[in-house]
């Protein structure tokens, strides 16, 4: 059976440095804020191009703490796409602010920037855009919305780190961004994991603070925070991982391509990439009216795939919000992600497309 993402193939590929840096840690013992964690931002700060990287203890947690740092709160609001996941718009609503959802574009199914800007009112703090499947929003346009409002943005990369807009490598496009390394990111630990990135050094040790329980120095504490921290043990896996990510991107993108090969020509909407941009391919997400129908048949023939998400956040029961959006709705019932990993042989890519060629062949018998 193929898997949906290999961890086991690229655990084998760095096991050696991988049980060398983790021999690391359990010898020097600090197993919290050790050596590792220190290196690890340096590392990611210096790979994304900013100067500040804070690592904690998940992606939500990040997204949590930038939001906290610029004060959002009870009657802010925040402006969040409607298809993505929960966590984007549950860290707005647990600091008492309220979510406002803008609809999403169909080819790309990143958020519209127009639909940004219409909801846009005088409670508007921030603008949270989310990278989905690999690649980023259109940010230059979203930081030209915001400049004009005076609005912060925070890129939610959770699913873009290594990727690049113009160039610019995502989680240094606005003023701060966040990401995961849940295992099955691109970058991913064996636990939960997350980091903040920013530019502006006067918001970064707010951040880290707030990450430390508001703390400024050992029992001094000069706000209210969170305890968010990335264990050391996570810390030494990233590192070994990013050792090789670089090439594990260009081979992703290699699969991507594959993909686009074997399936051109078939009843669904591939992938689309945003001029200007690149993916690292957190997903391969195809649309495809009979969604269910297809996962069902790839299921049968030892395919998995998943649903990339099946409910819009508007149409969560925590929200509810009593408004239409037409591409997210339609994207719910469409979007299926495919298997995708750096570890994808050209003969994998080659029987999942000609099962899904067959599954839909079928469908129109």
């Amino acid at each position: 059976m193929i898997a949906f993402v290999d961890l086991a193939a690229q655990q084998e590929r760095i096991r050696a440095d991988l049980n060398r840096r983790i021999a690391d840690v359990l010898s020097h013992g600090r197993y919290i804020l050790g050596p590792e964690v220190a290196e690890l931002e340096e590392r990611l700060a210096a790979y994304v191009g900013v100067r500040n990287c804070l690592t904690c203890a998940n992606g939500t947690d990040a997204l949590q703490i930038a939001l906290m740092a610029i004060g959002v709160g009870p009657g802010d609001e925040v402006i969040t796409p409607s298809f993505s996941y929960f966590a984007t718009a549950e860290t707005v609503a647990v600091l008492g602010a309220k979510p406002v959802f803008a609809d999403v574009d169909p080819e790309t199914c990143l958020v519209n920037v127009k639909d940004i800007e219409a909801r846009i009112t005088e409670r508007t703090r921030a603008i949270i855009p989310v990278s989905l499947y690999g690649q980023c929003a259109d940010m230059s346009a979203i930081n030209s919305i915001a400049e004009r409002h005076r609005l912060t943005v925070i890129e939610d990369a959770a699913q873009s780190f290594g990727a690049t807009q113009n160039g610019q490598k995502s989680c240094s496009l606005s003023r701060i961004a966040c990401t995961s390394f849940f295992p099955s990111k691109p970058l991913g630990c064996y636990g939960d994991g997350g980091a903040v990135f920013t530019n502006d050094d006067s918001l970064a040790p707010i951040l880290r603070q707030i990450a430390r329980h508001g703390q400024e120095r050992r029992y001094h504490h000069v706000r209210i925070g969170i305890n968010s921290r990335l264990d050391t043990i996570q810390a030494a896996i990233l590192l070994a991982k990013l050792d090789v990510f670089d090439d594990e991107v260009v081979r992703r993108d290699k699969a991507a391509r594959l993909y686009d090969e074997h399936l051109s020509g078939l009843d669904l909407q591939l992938p689309a990439v945003h001029p200007g941009n690149t993916s690292v391919w957190a997903q391969y997400t195809v649309q495809c009216d009979n969604r269910n129908s297809l996962a069902e048949q790839l299921k049968r023939a030892g395919i998995p795939t998943t649903v990339h998400y099946p409910l819009p956040l508007h149409r969560q029961p925590a929200f509810a919000v009593d408004a239409v959006y037409l591409d997210s709705e339609r994207l719910a019932n469409q979007v299926l992600s495919l298997p995708m990993h750096a570890d994808l042989e050209p003969s994998d890519i080659a029987m999942i497309a000609d099962a899904v060629r067959t599954s839909l062949q079928q469908q129109h018998v």
